[in-house]
C-alpha cells in the first residue's frame, strides 16, 4: 500500500471515495454535499494556495481510502494546527491498515508544516472508528457545538 498525494487524474477513483464517506454520514438526498461543492473541494486540493490537502491510499492501482486535512492559526499558540476533516475506507479494505496509514501520513506532514498538533472530530456513533482513534490519539474531551448561518 502507498500513501500519496492526489493528482488532477485521481477526481475519477477518489469522487466514489467521497460519496462513500458521504453516505457514511448520511450527507444523501437533501443533505447531499452539492456537486458544485464537491468540484470547489477537489479543486482546493490542487490549488497550492489553498492551506487543504488530500491524500489517498493505494494498493496495485485501486485508492483504498482518502483522508483530507488542513492547517489553521490558533489564539493560543504561535504553530499553525492541522485539523483532519475527512477519513474513509472503502469497507473491503478495512481492518488492514488503510485508515492508521492515513492517520500516521497526515502526522507526517504536519509535523513538516511545523504544525502543534493534529486532531479531528468523530460522531459518537462511529464506535468502529474510536476504536483505531484510541489507539492512535488522546481523547480531548471536547463537546463539539454548532450553529448553521447559510441555508444551501
Amino acid at each position: 500500500m502507498r500513501i500519496r498525494e492526489v493528482t488532477p487524474g485521481d477526481f475519477a477513483a477518489w469522487a466514489p471515495l467521497w460519496a462513500g464517506y458521504n453516505a457514511f454520514y448520511e450527507r444523501v438526498g437533501p443533505s447531499a454535499v452539492p456537486e458544485a461543492v464537491t468540484q470547489v473541494t477537489w479543486a482546493r486540493f490542487l490549488d497550492p494556495a489553498e492551506p487543504m490537502f488530500a491524500l489517498v491510499a493505494e494498493r496495485e492501482g485501486k485508492l483504498l481510502g482518502l483522508v483530507h486535512y488542513m492547517f489553521h492559526r490558533s489564539t493560543n499558540m504561535v504553530e499553525p494546527n492541522c485539523y483532519l476533516a475527512d477519513l474513509f475506507s472503502v469497507p473491503e479494505a478495512r481492518g488492514q491498515g488503510v485508515g492508521r496509514a492515513l492517520i500516521e501520513a497526515v502526522y507526517a506532514r504536519a509535523k513538516a508544516a511545523g504544525a502543534f498538533r493534529v486532531y479531528w472530530q468523530t460522531h459518537e456513533s462511529n464506535v468502529t472508528a474510536q476504536a483505531l482513534y484510541n489507539k492512535v490519539a488522546e481523547r480531548s474531551g471536547f463537546i463539539v457545538y454548532r450553529q448553521g448561518l447559510l441555508s444551501s
